[in-house]
């Protein structure tokens, strides 16, 4: 069988600040002191001392060499040195070096048998390297103090989103590069084309002339194109992010995956993922996000303040939430933040509700007579039904010239009394 290990080298563990000798009436750190270099001191006189004999023994090992090779010399039988030494002495002299090289490395065993081990000669380093970030110059974060994509596609421009933060309780909470999926925009209902008459069908509202676009790149949509391909990436990454709810693990998680979430495009997707929730009834939920999404802005506003990296100040911030007073202020923050959520969650509800009423279309049968009586106090629904059948094909099919060409039928007296009426009830627009 194998020999094991020897583990009794262990034995000899020599501890610099071991106080069991220590009487009470010497100083601690005098004898601690002393001890150390004694021990420096035996380490040094061993070392030299085994320096010595592996150099006898280098020596002598070299002798033995030439010795063996006279030997040889003298076996073979060549007797062209006419000052042959005597082979008896030769044997002998190397018989001696070996002993003697036997009793030099017994001695270094028991050098190595009875060393003390300790915290200088324990461990050693075998390699040393210096790694260096070939991109540590570089600034990859904004202004703003969010962390910047290394991948300029999914990169969003900081100028064009906002978001609220612990340190503006106040703020209202707006929305950021990319609308909600349950808005839909609204329709969008061609306008009469004459300046002299604008009939108004009672069941659809025209939509505002649309604004004639700036010159150059639309940067709205260059925002939306790379918030989608932000979306598209780190979905999963954000919906996992948006469960954690643990403050530690949150930290663990920003630390694993903070090059993602602490870029802008991960603080707009929180806030637009927690108002979602608050107008789809999920209250919890939305709490949660919410307190996930003022992790980033704050974070990002720490970062900003220090102009530094977000995944630098990551550890500090939460070491700064173990504070009661800093962990009161956040949940503060945190609680306006929600508040002022759930007040845009109603605005926003009715502003889509609007929308798709504009869309579907409104029957003003189904509104009540309080709020759709026009500016001359006249229901729209009573005058429309009291309007001759050429007028009313008219309104609904918002046919200026049919208009007219009814009107031209009746006489002028009637007309200009209809006319009167449909501008009282708010189905004619002046102009």
């Amino acid at each position: 069988m194998s020999k094991g290990f020897n583990y009794s080298k262990w034995d000899n563990i020599e501890l610099s600040d071991d106080e069991d000798d220590v009487h009470p009436n010497i100083d601690k750190d005098s004898w601690f002191r002393m001890k150390h270099r004694s021990r420096v001191e035996r380490e040094e006189k061993e070392e030299a001392d085994k320096k010595k004999i592996m150099k006898e023994m280098k020596s002598s090992k070299l002798r033995m060499q030439e010795l063996t090779k006279n030997l040889e010399t003298l076996d073979a039988g060549d007797d062209s040195d006419d000052e042959l030494e005597d082979c008896d002495g030769l044997e002998a002299e190397l018989e001696a070096l070996k002993k003697a090289n036997e009793a030099r490395e017994k001695k270094l065993e028991e050098y190595e048998k009875n060393k003390k081990w300790n915290v200088d000669n324990m461990c050693h380093v075998v390699e040393e390297r210096t790694l260096i970030n070939p991109k540590a110059g570089e600034n990859l974060f904004s202004e703003s103090g969010y962390a910047l994509p290394e991948d300029p596609a999914s990169a969003a421009p900081t100028s064009g989103s906002k978001t609220a933060s612990n340190d503006k309780p106040s703020a209202a909470v707006t929305e950021t590069a990319k609308p909600l999926e349950t808005a839909r925009p609204a329709a969008n209902v061609e306008s009469a084309p004459s300046k002299e008459s604008k009939p108004v069908v009672p069941i659809v509202k025209p939509a505002p002339a649309p604004v004639k676009p700036k010159a150059g790149p639309d940067h709205a949509a260059i925002a939306m194109l790379t918030y989608h391909d932000f979306t598209e990436k780190y979905a999963d990454t954000m919906e996992e992010f948006m469960t954690v709810s643990s403050l530690d693990q949150s930290r663990a998680f920003l630390i694993l995956h903070g090059d993602t979430l602490l870029q802008e495009n991960a603080s707009n997707y929180l806030l637009l993922a927690s108002l979602e929730d608050e107008m789809n009834g999920f209250r919890e939920k939305m709490r949660l996000t919410a307190r996930q999404s003022q992790l980033i802005s704050n974070i990002a506003e720490l970062a900003k303040t220090m102009k530094t990296h977000p995944g630098n100040v990551i550890n500090p911030f939460f070491k700064r939430l173990e504070e009661r007073v800093h962990l009161e202020g956040f949940m503060t923050g945190l609680e306006t933040f929600i508040q002022n959520l759930i007040k845009r969650a109603v605005v926003k509800r009715k502003e889509i509700d609007e929308e798709q009423a504009l869309e579907e279309g409104v029957d003003l049968k189904d509104v009540p007579e309080e709020e759709r009586l026009g500016p001359g106090g006249l229901d729209p629904v009573e005058v429309f039904d009291s309007l001759p059948a050429g007028m009313q094909e008219a309104f609904e099919s918002r046919n200026t010239e049919q208009l007219k060409k009814a009107l031209m039928e009746m006489s002028p007296d009637e007309a200009e009394l209809c006319m009167k009426r449909c501008v009282d009830s708010g189905l004619w627009n002046e102009g």
